[in-house]
């Protein structure tokens, strides 16, 4: 019964989810999968340890898929060599059942996280600026009658 509730809770977050959002969800998805995978040689699971590392590679390959190539120039073929890299880092850390290979991925993975979650719109909009100070009114001059106007009503009540 929890389960499915989180499934549902999962599933209707990815449907609403914009596009930099799923891939946010993405990297955290693709590091938790190699942070398992980690745990799992550390503990000579070999079957846990492969789902683990298929499922980052599962990941991966999506996040490949999902770069527009055309309008990407530059940026994009060096994200898919990039992607390309940790699917090796992933074989070698299944193939050697060695955890040093998912460690550097992890970096890079967080890394990139850390970049896509800076590309946040939200974030990117400067804070409002404060409303600019009332004026500066000394209290000597507050029997000034120009001045009145600024004094907090209080002041006004004690001439």
């Amino acid at each position: 019964m929890a389960i499915d509730a989180r499934l549902a809770y999962v599933e209707t977050d990815i449907l609403q989810a914009d596009p930099l959002r799923l891939v946010q969800m993405l990297y955290r998805g693709a590091l938790a999968a190699i942070g398992k995978a980690r745990v799992h040689i550390l503990e000579g699971d070999i079957a846990g340890r492969s789902r683990q590392i298929t499922k980052a590679g599962e990941i991966i390959n999506e996040l490949t898929l999902s770069i527009d190539r055309t309008q990407g120039g530059e940026l994009a073929a060096n994200l898919v060599e990039l992607y390309d890299y940790m699917q090796r880092l992933l074989q070698d850390a299944n193939f050697r059942q060695a955890a040093g290979p998912l460690t550097e991925l992890e970096g890079l993975m967080s890394t990139l996280l850390e970049a896509w979650e800076q590309c946040d719109p939200g974030a990117a909009v400067p804070a409002p600026a404060p409303p600019p100070p009332a004026a500066y009114v000394p209290y000597s001059s507050l029997d000034d009658a120009s001045h009145t106007s600024y004094a907090p009503a209080r002041l006004a009540s004690y001439r």
